[in-house]
């Protein structure tokens, strides 16, 4: 059987007010947790896409946590990731980041279901806000096209074309490429 491919976002290492949001009383419990659940999902020769916001801070007080998790991971960043092209200076964190992820983008592009789907850490449209922030920083909807995104928590998880694959909405866990196709098919029925 060959590996099998999953996508989360919002993992928010380290990060003490997110912790607390989600019922833990502190960062590292709330770490914890996320690490148990992802590697009861993802077993150590599959693929995960992470859609940004990995943590909070320094990437140091992610690595730990990164460590620990089972899979090949790709980062695409979000607003909290050092690397995001949003942040002056991002292009002085690539290389340290690429020692824990097999490639760090700023959006990925894939093929779910028969159809074009992109990924990004932001949605075309919607917040967790009472405004849309870093709109010069989120794809443009063309208007036919599913995206994959984070950023907004628990405000939905499917909001016409946009699939919010954020932890807060699947239960902390990352989201089986089949769950996703499932949503895309019955979109289109």
């Amino acid at each position: 059987m060959g590996s099998a491919v999953y996508f989360t976002s919002d993992t928010h290492f380290d990060h003490e007010m997110v912790a607390g949001l989600r019922g833990f009383g502190a960062p590292a419990e709330h770490d914890e947790e996320i690490v148990a659940r992802w590697n009861r999902t993802v077993s150590p020769g599959d693929e995960v896409w992470h859609l940004g916001d990995v943590g909070i801070g320094r990437l140091a007080r992610s690595a730990p946590w990164l460590a620990q998790l089972n899979g090949t991971i790709h980062l695409v960043t979000g607003n909290h990731d050092a690397p995001w092209p949003g942040n002056r200076g991002a292009y002085r964190h690539q290389r340290a980041w690429l020692e824990h992820f097999e490639t760090v983008q700023a959006f990925a592009r894939r093929k779910i279901a028969g159809q074009q789907v992109l990924l990004s850490h932001f949605p075309f449209t919607g917040d967790h806000t009472g405004e849309d922030r870093y709109t010069r920083y989120r794809l443009p909807d063309p208007g036919d096209t599913w995206l994959l995104h984070g950023h907004v928590h628990d405000e939905w998880k499917v909001n016409g074309r946009q699939i919010n694959v954020g932890a807060d909405v699947w239960d902390l866990a990352p989201v089986p490429l089949a769950a996703i196709e499932d949503l895309v098919r019955a979109q289109r029925a």
